[in-house]
């Protein structure tokens, strides 16, 4: 078999893993980060993503769509992220000397009170969402026809995931997280304010979780089980990529994008299993992760 030849004619398959590896990065890193250095369990972080789903079905529109009206669901989506943000911070602090356990029932029951909502609201309908339309084209990649709006949100998702990781790596403002996690007495020692370290973080990683639902509309839908299944996969992605490092999300999540389009192909009657023994492989033999941070390791 020719590996070249193999790889235009399924390069619309690789392409889809690679968008849907991005849109799980800009879901998963936030709930990566926040667990990772923050050590907050977040399992209302699916919630939020469905959140974005049907904020963008809702101004942008679900059969007809323009610029104004996606870039306005955009804007909602952060401003709604921001405040969520802030309100995930004040209902989790006071639970951060209580363990995992107590962050995860109050986070789920947040979950579910998200969902009934917006069920109530919307209603048990799957629903569609519009895609701009100078992105609702194809254009012809190898011989076959690739969605538009799917390139762009790869090229979108790479600038996000580069962003982030430039962030936190390579700024003050990424040391000063990490500075916080390591010791918040001396952070809190030299006239930094750790509750407004704490809230930043949390606002960056909720934005990213409802404008990633927002991106993924046009592709997946907008489905009252979306919010639960990118949970899991973003679960599986910490896992994999490791606790609170952006590169390791990264990878993880273009590694599952990529094994849940191909292993339909190439491995059909076991394609939805292969995530699932990944992850038991990494769980077994790297059980911190590929890429975990220092301050992960050290829990």
């Amino acid at each position: 078999m020719n590996p070249l030849g193999w790889l235009a004619d399924n390069s619309g398959v690789i392409l889809n893993g690679v968008a849907m590896g991005l849109l799980l990065f800009m879901m998963a890193v936030g709930l990566s980060i926040v667990f990772g250095l923050l050590d907050v369990l977040n399992l209302a972080h699916g919630a939020f993503f469905l959140i974005g789903s049907y904020v963008g079905y809702r101004v942008a529109g679900e059969t007809t769509a323009t610029w104004g009206s996606f870039l306005l669901a955009l804007l909602v989506a952060v401003v709604l992220g921001a405040l969520i943000g802030v309100g995930l911070m004040l209902l989790t602090r006071p639970l951060l000397s209580r363990g995992h356990l107590d962050q995860a029932l109050l986070t789920l029951g947040l979950a579910l009170v998200i969902g009934e909502l917006l069920l109530l609201f919307f209603g048990r309908n799957d629903h569609a969402m519009a895609a701009p339309p100078e992105l609702a084209g194809s254009v012809e990649i190898f011989d076959a026809k690739y969605p538009v709006y799917r390139l762009a949100v790869i090229v979108f998702g790479a600038f996000v995931a580069a962003v982030v990781w430039y962030v936190f790596e390579r700024t003050s403002a990424g040391a000063l997280v990490r500075a916080t996690v390591a010791d918040s007495d001396m952070v809190k020692a030299i006239g930094i304010d750790v509750r407004k370290v704490s809230a930043v973080t949390f606002v960056l990683a909720t934005v990213l979780a409802v404008t990633g639902g927002v991106l993924s509309g046009p592709i997946k839908g907008v489905t009252s089980g979306l919010g639960d299944e990118t949970l899991l996969l973003a679960l599986v992605v910490i896992v994999i990529g490791g606790l609170g490092s952006v590169v390791g999300t990264l990878v993880a999540s273009l590694l599952i994008g990529l094994v849940q389009n191909l292993g339909v192909i190439l491995m059909p009657e076991i394609g939805s299993f292969l995530l699932f023994g990944a992850m038991a492989l990494v769980i077994t033999f790297r059980p911190q992760g590929l890429f975990p941070t220092v301050a992960a390791v050290e829990r």
